[in-house]
């Protein structure tokens, strides 16, 4: 495949590239902006139609922006540290060093100074710079540094490679400055400056949360669904609750997996049944012989504890008032940063747990064993072929699109004589490919 699609492209079944003539992009791939390490960059296919005239307009869009971007990633760096002296306006009584920097600078700034920047930058655009010198985007005979539009005279770059490194440049850091002023911008708005600390931001709906238990290193507050985006602290109390109340489960019902692995109950569980303690196998399969009355106690249990004994204490979600470890007799931990330490440490036990049951139970129903061999998974309808041909390290049996889950044998044999074939053929049509650029049979 790959060779028939070089080789109709190019002419050949390893043809250089270069040969691909018709491509539209080869028409701006030697432009100025096509720089390492991406080449022609074009994600949207913006110029796939190779349209000249197109292409032109949207580079000297791109110019004019990048232009506008580092002036304007300049003029937020520039009043940090020097400010004209004097007066903006001397009849509303409006300093240079009053203007704030950055967006709060919109509020300042009078409607007849907007209308002067606006005046000023259209007279530039339809007066000024409103002609391209050599057909060239952005060009607009100005000269180096665009000097010549205030009155410092010079012929431009002579040298060729010269010329061509500071237009690349100008275009590399003119995209830099777009990306640049953007978060600016966006930084600025929500704390209050270009490079202010986001712990200003006092504002996002997170930050009643942020500094709640369970924010722990590496992702700190993380909520990728935003769930907690509304900020109402009641909601996040309960889900925090119910977080809580899973993890102590789960953490619970993983030492109930790995125990009796290692120590049983003597004795019956059920004398009237006959059933004892070691005859309960462990995990999923326990369902089946724990009796009706046995479950009965399990859920009566529960239910008693959930509505009559873990009472909420203060407004602390999951504080049942049961000290260290819940157990009551052993009191709470006293000492701030000790208690804090152990709380976060319990969120972080219970969400591994949480993780570690889901996973045990699905092996455990595959297997027989939350730690069961996967060879044990005999149901799986991909086992009927994991011994046939072709399934090979280090992938194994590999059907992503699951073609074979249905576990239907004649099926299976139709596709790989199908693949055989195919194979076969394709073995011989490279070598169809590579023989003759060696070797011709002689004659007609």
């Amino acid at each position: 495949i790959g060779m028939f699609f070089q080789d109709g492209l190019t002419g050949s079944a390893w043809g250089d590239w270069a040969n691909y003539t018709d491509s539209p992009l080869r028409a701006f791939e030697n432009e100025t902006g096509v720089q390492p390490p991406v080449g022609f960059w074009d994600p949207l296919g913006l110029s796939t139609s190779g349209n000249l005239s197109d292409y032109k307009r949207r580079r000297e869009v791109e110019l004019k922006h990048g232009r506008v971007a580092m002036f304007a990633t300049i003029g937020y760096i520039l009043p940090e540290y020097w400010r004209f002296p004097g007066y903006l306006s001397k009849f509303l009584d409006i300093k240079f060093s009053e203007v704030p920097n950055g967006l709060s600078a919109f509020s300042k700034v009078p409607s007849l100074g907007w209308l002067q920047i606006v005046g000023f930058a259209g007279i530039v655009e339809l007066n000024v710079y409103n002609e391209q010198v050599n057909d060239e985007p952005g060009n607009y005979g100005a000269g180096f540094l665009g000097l010549r539009s205030i009155g410092f005279m010079n012929a431009g770059i002579a040298d060729p490679e010269v010329r061509k490194k500071k237009l690349n440049a100008e275009l590399a850091n003119g995209r830099l400055a777009m990306f640049a002023i953007i978060g600016m911008f966006f930084q600025d708005g929500l704390t209050g400056s270009a490079w202010g600390d986001w712990a200003n931001y006092t504002d996002s709906p997170l930050r009643a949360f942020e500094g709640e238990l369970g924010v722990q290193p590496p992702v700190g507050f993380w909520d990728p669904l935003g769930l907690s985006s509304d900020g109402d602290v009641e909601v996040f109390k309960r889900r925090r609750e119910v977080e809580l109340k899973h993890g102590r489960i789960s953490m619970f019902a993983c030492i109930g997996y790995i125990v009796p692995e290692y120590f049983r109950f003597p004795g019956d569980l059920s004398p009237k049944l006959g059933l004892s303690f070691e005859s309960v196998p462990n995990g999923l399969a326990a369902f089946t012989k724990v009796p009706g009355q046995g479950w009965a106690q399990i859920v009566a249990f529960l239910g008693t504890y959930e509505l009559f004994i873990n009472k909420p204490v203060g407004d602390e979600p999951g504080n049942y008032g049961k000290g260290n470890l819940g157990l009551g007799f052993l009191g709470p931990v006293k000492d701030p940063e000790a208690r804090k330490k152990k709380l976060s440490a319990e969120l972080a036990n219970g969400r591994l747990a949480m993780m570690a049951i889901i996973g045990m139970l699905f092996q455990d129903g595959l297997t027989g064993s939350a730690w069961g061999d996967w060879a044990n998974y005999t149901d799986s309808p991909l086992r009927a072929f994991e011994g046939e041909l072709g399934v090979q390290a280090p992938v194994g049996f590999w059907d992503p699109l699951g073609l074979s889950a249905d576990g239907d044998i004649d099926t299976f044999k139709r596709r790989r004589a199908v693949e055989l074939k195919h194979g076969r053929i394709c073995m011989l049509a490279c070598i169809g490919y590579i023989v003759p650029e060696y070797f011709r049979w002689p004659g007609y």
